[in-house]
């Protein structure tokens, strides 16, 4: 049964991983859309818990860097990116990146020498690398993916357009090398405030006085458009002023 416990932030609990039980930290209300999904705390932790964590916690950092000794002598194509115990000690996760398929079976007689714990191989990709090794954003936090999200949802170059960003890949680029996830947060939004708005390109006139144009900039947020009149001249219009040939 999930505990219904309150808990204040900064609480040790133990929580259902991806995996199996784990200790996590709280940092936040629980939110209703999060229900049944991993993530869910199950209990306080105890401090046989928090030690047992840490044990673990060590044990599966001495088998990163044994795993990537034992790959670099092999010469094997791949990156051991991180080694992690469930709190129970059953299921070790060995994370991983590489190029190409890589046959990894020695490597894992190496680790059943270590433990007894079954072994899970997974295949991670940019974003889950940041996630697990931490990184901090161009807005000077910590990234999203270490410090809150449990899922990556699709991000796409058209939510930056959306919301009127330059189409610069460093600025639009987190430290996985990827589109920022924080792109996806507002973009809801800002497609329905550009649905109140003229498209660019569009031809309009003003109500008042019947001046036309060319919409060359939307800036959603104000509700106002950019219009490069017949004259030549360019002026910021509310789109509530203009009505569209």
């Amino acid at each position: 049964m999930l505990s219904e416990e309150p808990y204040d932030l900064g609480a040790a609990v133990v929580v259902q991983g991806k995996r199996g039980p784990e200790v996590a930290t709280v940092r936040g209300a629980a939110r209703p859309q999060d229900s049944g999904r991993y993530g869910m705390v199950l209990r306080r932790a105890t401090a046989d818990d928090l030690t047992d964590w840490a044990r673990l916690g060590e044990q599966g950092e001495d088998l990163k860097w044994f795993l990537r000794a034992r790959a670099r002598d092999r010469k094997l194509p791949v990156k051991i990116v991180g080694a992690e115990f469930t709190l129970d000690g059953n299921l070790l996760t060995i994370s991983y990146s590489a190029d190409q398929r890589v046959e990894l079976t020695e490597l894992i007689a190496d680790v059943r020498t270590r433990t007894r714990a079954r072994v899970n191989l997974a295949a991670i990709g940019p974003r889950e690398q940041a996630q697990m090794l931490g990184a901090l954003g161009a807005c000077g936090r910590e990234n999203c993916s270490s410090s809150h999200l449990q899922e990556f949802a699709p991000v796409s170059i058209r939510m930056a357009r959306d919301q009127q960003l330059p189409l610069n890949p460093e600025k639009l680029s987190g430290p996985c090398g990827r589109l920022l996830c924080c792109l996806q947060y507002e973009h809801q939004q800002y497609v329905e405030l550009l649905g109140e708005l003229p498209r660019k390109n569009a031809r309009v006139c003003h109500t008042s006085t019947g001046a036309c144009g060319k919409v060359v900039k939307l800036h959603p947020l104000s509700g106002t458009v950019d219009v490069l009149g017949d004259e030549g001249y360019m002026e910021g219009v509310s789109a509530k002023e203009l009505r569209r040939e």
